[in-house]
């Protein structure tokens, strides 16, 4: 693969950071697949290593997410909204120069890509949202957007060991959380080999930042089926019944389209990033087809 060209700028409260792998010379009839770009939040560019790997024929962007990796806040706010990051992928688009492009997006990067698209749909000719965790179109969202305030007042009052405990146990959870969840006795963070010490720190991209943010919007599914972009809702065939999984049941019928199978869960994608194994290759021959299939 080409070298990576690492590029900054400057949007509303940020300074961006973003990767273009420019696409392998000799391309086959001399035409060129539309430019890719992987997108996580609150999961930053060195997620998407290995599914990069996988498409040298085309020129792949990445980025770090406000507040995560390279990307830094200059306003000071704590926390983000998708609207926010929306409006920052606008602006890598544009400044990596490469027109309109194909976008794989996962959890909270799938949000913000569908809050990209309710606004700047002519940036993205197909969109492929891979379980993304928009609790709103659940019956349950209610529980569910109490669960994910808790996490984040945990964080807030006790540090990472016990808003992540709290967070892992709720991730693979699997069906519907009941009205009654505050009763269930909270998860300790040993049992996830996680820390029990307060390090004081308080600025965790997903229990600080995203956690609120993310799971409360609502997309705007109007302006979605009215876009031109083709956008696919993808979910992990092993993430059956988990609150981001559900959640992509609910964008796909809100949207009237059908629901496309991944393989692998949640991280599906990941080829030892983070130390997670899910079937990279096998994903991204899933991802390419259905981006052959525009």
């Amino acid at each position: 693969m080409t070298e990576t060209v690492t590029r900054t700028l400057e949007s509303d409260g940020a300074t961006l950071a973003y990767d273009v792998r420019a696409a392998d010379a000799g391309v086959a009839g001399g035409v060129r697949p539309t430019p890719l770009f992987l997108i996580g939040s609150p999961m930053d560019a060195s997620g998407f290593g290995t599914l990069a790997s996988h498409f040298t024929d085309r020129t792949v962007l990445t980025y770090d997410p406000r507040g995560a990796g390279r990307s830094i806040r200059t306003d000071g706010a704590s926390e983000n909204l998708p609207q926010e990051h929306a409006e920052d992928l606008r602006r890598v688009i544009e400044a990596a120069g490469t027109g309109p492009v194909d976008v794989f997006a996962s959890s909270g990067g799938a949000v913000n890509a569908l809050a990209l698209i309710a606004r700047h749909p002519d940036l993205v000719r197909t969109l492929v949202a891979h379980e993304p965790p928009a609790a709103q179109v659940l019956p349950d969202r209610e529980a569910v957007l109490e669960v994910c305030a808790d996490i984040h007042a945990t964080y807030l009052r006790a540090g990472t060991g016990p808003a992540m405990a709290k967070f892992i146990a709720a991730a693979s959870r699997k069906g519907p959380f009941p009205a009654d969840w505050q009763d269930e006795p909270a998860p300790e963070p040993a049992a996830f080999g996680l820390p029990t010490e307060d390090d004081g720190t308080r600025g965790d991209p997903l229990l600080g930042q995203n956690m609120r943010g993310c799971t409360s919007y609502r997309p705007e599914f109007e302006a979605l089926r009215a876009a031109e972009t083709r956008i696919v809702v993808a979910v992990g065939k092993e993430s059956e019944g988990q609150f981001p999984a559900r959640a992509a049941v609910g964008v796909a019928e809100q949207l009237g389209t059908e629901l496309t199978l991944f393989p692998g869960d949640h991280g599906g994608f990941l080829g030892g990033e983070y130390g997670q194994h899910g079937e990279p290759e096998a994903f991204a021959q899933a991802l390419r087809g259905v981006l052959e299939q525009a």
